[in-house]
């Protein structure tokens, strides 16, 4: 369960920080205008920046600058893709692919971190995002877009083998320390951390997670501070600190309704899984009534934040948990 997993699609692009805007190349006249663009969509305002990369794209090929023309297609397909608009990403994605220049470091590599992220999520093909990505690395480390390398060693570890994502979650971690680079350690921390959950090597996982936590208290906004502290919970439950874990998760519990109430449509989703968790610590306590109570609520919650759909196989696994822990 990553910041990019399918399970929290929005959170993972808000966590990421995606230093999407410039790399320290020579501007162009419309580099104000792509910046702003850049804002809107690290601000989660994806159909905004949508009709600003586009009307950006318009205006740069008329001025003959490719390059902005380049960032601003790329980025537009990426906020179709995020809106589940396929092809209409596709065909944005095609003209920046058309005029890419791999001598053009801020358009081409900008270029590549689409493209991967299409083959990705629209292909569901992670070798082919994962050779993109490690294109995407060598490219930007050898030209000094440190920002941009390390986005890709981030993807890699999202999208690699198993044996992978060690390796790249680690490279992306050294890579962001060495350049102060602090807004990205959250979230490399934090996959790294549920890559030992995933593998059962709890106690590095939440030495890992503790660590997301401290630099999304830093630089994260109040969605990424909420998941860091569900992450360290969670970890704190594997490992059997029940009474930790469930003073957390009531907390998150707490946050999550409170953001709900105010309208905040990923409040559900965590009230959701913190509950889910309550659940899990109800019955390890012996308590299988208040556990059942606890699980069928959370499902009702997460069904109504879209699980069924953006996480079918996890859905299934904990609509099987319940009916096990009710036939116990």
């Amino acid at each position: 369960m990553r910041w990019s997993s399918p399970i929290v699609v929005l959170v993972a692009l808000a966590a990421t920080a995606l230093l999407v805007s410039g790399c320290g190349e020579e501007q162009t006249p419309f580099a104000e205008r792509l910046e702003q663009a850049d804002e809107s969509f690290n601000a989660r305002l994806y159909e905004e920046a949508g009709a600003e990369y586009e009307e950006i794209a318009d205006e740069a090929i008329a001025a003959g600058d490719t390059t902005t023309f380049v960032e601003a297609c790329a980025m537009r397909a990426r906020t179709h893709l995020i809106a589940g608009r396929i092809d209409e990403g596709r065909r944005w994605l095609d003209q920046a692919a058309a005029r890419a220049d791999i001598t053009d470091p801020p358009a081409y590599s900008r270029f590549l971190g689409v493209r991967g992220r299409f083959e990705w999520q629209a292909d569901e093909d992670p070798a082919g995002a994962s050779e993109t990505f490690r294109e995407m690395f060598d490219y930007c480390s050898s030209r000094e877009q440190w920002e941009r390398a390390v986005d890709a060693a981030h993807m890699v570890a999202l999208t690699g083998s198993p044996e992978e994502r060690f390796e790249w979650a680690r490279r992306g971690i050294a890579m962001a320390d060495s350049g102060g680079l602090g807004s990205w350690l959250g979230p490399l921390w934090n996959n790294l951390g549920w890559d030992y959950i995933d593998a059962g090597r709890y106690e590095e996982g939440l030495d890992a997670l503790e660590r997301a936590r401290e630099y999304h208290y830093q630089h994260g906004d109040s969605l990424s501070k909420l998941i860091a502290d569900y992450s360290v919970a969670h970890a704190k439950m594997k490992l059997g600190r029940l009474a930790d874990a469930k003073l957390m998760l009531r907390e998150v519990f707490d946050t999550a309704e409170r953001m709900h109430e105010k309208g905040s449509p990923n409040g559900i989703e965590w009230m959701g899984m913190s509950r889910w968790d309550l659940g899990e610590i109800a019955y390890a306590e012996g308590e299988r009534a208040v556990a059942i109570e606890l699980m069928t609520e959370a499902l009702d919650e997460l069904e109504q934040a879209g699980m069924p759909d953006w996480a079918p196989d996890d859905w299934a696994k904990r609509k099987s948990r319940l009916e096990e822990i009710r036939g116990a």
